[in-house]
């Protein structure tokens, strides 16, 4: 790289000499619409409880939810995620559950759709660990996830979902094939216009604990999950990922978790003309936020580490940071 100029006629600091001088030269920004907010859902009425291991985020009874769409409308968040915490006596080994159309997540669906309609987007997971015994994505056979038998069932799934209402369905499994699947499924059901973000590129992560204890499949889980999700050593297999899902439909590709892979968010962005979006996954959000209340770090340490997603080329931002981000933004 060339340099242009020197000192002293060039000073960088110049143009950091002011608050208004560093606004017009920023180059990345971070508004409500970047960001998407992820809820957690469970059984009974009138429940909001704390989860112990992510402070400052609460698992909702759908009752609850009604308020969290308004807030979240309110603060011009573009998209809800939703995650279920299912009850164990609900779970087997083929999580039948997931096909429930009486499910905590189709009953969050109908309800939000009724009364909201368009005015907010809503994302749901396709996978089966919240719903399985196991704790796995998939089925579970001697100890490895069978791929072509744990598809058939997210089809089933998927189309569920938006049979209910579903926006944006985001098959998290890690399974080869599901897009083209799904894809098609939709397709054939009419369902066109529904979009599929894929998590193209989510690593067998150890940043994962808090969201499995979120959604009730951590003491239950059995083993690791890497014979299906990615291996973190490695960086040109995303490419492999993210080229298939795009080939078989896939509208974005989402890339978990996001701080410790700022390299994969970049090669992916760089490489493809597709929406990326970064998950600041479970794990990151607890470290962060209990940080901030030791006071080791500032609370500015939240914007800081969303907008190095997006200066990593980053389109959107999943975070339980989210309505707290947007509040202060505003």
């Amino acid at each position: 790289m060339k340099l242009i100029g020197s000192y002293p006629s060039t000073r960088l600091r110049r143009n950091r000499k002011s608050e208004w001088s560093r606004r017009l030269v920023t180059e990345n920004s971070l508004l409500p619409k970047d960001l998407i907010w992820p809820v957690f859902l469970i059984d009974g009425k009138n429940q909001k409880n704390q989860i112990s291991t992510m402070p400052g985020v609460y698992r909702y009874s759908v009752d609850k939810i009604e308020k969290v769409v308004e807030k979240a409308i309110k603060l011009k968040l573009p998209l809800l995620a939703l995650f279920a915490h299912t009850q164990i006596q609900k779970k087997d080994k083929n999580g039948s559950e997931a096909l429930n159309e009486n499910n905590l997540v189709c009953k969050a669906l109908k309800l939000i759709k009724k009364k909201f309609q368009s005015e907010i987007g809503i994302m749901c997971d396709v996978a089966l660990d919240p719903y399985t015994s196991h704790g796995h994505d998939g089925l579970l056979k001697k100890g490895y996830v069978q791929n072509d038998e744990t598809v058939e069932i997210l089809v089933k799934q998927a189309l569920l979902l938006a049979e209910m209402g579903c926006d944006v369905i985001a098959p998290s499994d890690m399974m080869d094939g599901r897009i083209g699947k799904i894809r098609k499924a939709l397709d054939k059901k009419n369902f066109k216009l529904v979009q599929i973000l894929s998590y193209a590129v989510k690593y067998a992560s150890n940043f994962y604990g808090p969201f499995r204890d979120a959604v009730g499949s951590k003491k239950s889980l059995k083993s690791d999950k890497k014979n299906y999700q990615m291996n973190f050593f490695n960086q040109k297999e995303a490419l492999r990922e993210v080229a298939l899902d795009i080939k078989e439909g896939a509208d974005f590709v989402i890339v978990k978790p996001a701080m410790p892979y700022l390299d994969i968010i970049k090669l992916v962005s760089d490489t493809f003309k597709i929406p990326v979006f970064a998950y600041q996954v479970s794990g990151e959000y607890s470290l962060i936020k209990n940080g901030i209340k030791k006071k080791i770090i500032s609370d500015n340490a939240i914007e800081e580490s969303l907008i190095s997603f997006k200066r990593a080329g980053a389109s959107a931002i999943v975070t339980y940071f989210a309505d707290y981000i947007a509040q202060r933004l505003r």
